[in-house]
């Protein structure tokens, strides 16, 4: 075989062991469910929220409040089965929102991270500065008038 045709087939291999570890990578990345009961509502200042939504699977997780109505009262949590830095996008979602990341440990949390006011429907992702095993997406203004900020104590019920 000459020269160019063993590159060649170098190439065509490395390409495909690339292609292998990518797969079982992108797999393995994937959370999957949480398998403990997840919290109905929750309480931030003396102010309760039952959840509009839960999401507990990827494919929830993955529609989030996509083309769904959002009014001043909808929350919804996103419930993970680890702690990591979730990302976050806009697509398909026509209000804009704040996204609230809470590090949780039974039924108390603290909040980590926050995006206040993202842009409707932007495929800009949003990536929170620390890790979190909870997130709460709500209208924008919700974090503001509750008084959220990073360190606020959330519980969960």
């Amino acid at each position: 075989m000459a020269p160019s045709g063993k590159i060649f087939a170098f190439a065509v291999v490395a390409v495909v062991a690339l292609l292998v570890i990518y797969t079982i990578y992108a797999t393995a990345s994937e959370p999957g469910c949480v398998t403990t009961s997840t919290p109905g509502s929750f309480t931030v200042n003396g102010n309760t929220f039952t959840f509009t939504y839960v999401a507990s699977c990827e494919p929830q997780r993955e529609a989030g409040l996509m083309n769904k109505q959002v009014t001043n009262e909808t929350t919804m949590l996103f419930a993970f089965p680890y702690f990591s830095a979730w990302s976050f996008w806009m697509q398909g979602t026509n209000t804009s929102l704040d996204i609230i990341w809470i590090n949780a440990t039974g039924s108390t949390g603290r909040v980590v991270s926050l995006a206040l006011g993202t842009q409707p429907y932007s495929t800009a992702v949003i990536t929170p500065a620390a890790s979190a095993n909870y997130v709460i997406e709500a209208k924008a203004g919700f974090a503001s008038a509750n008084g959220i900020r990073v360190g606020t104590v959330v519980l969960f019920r």
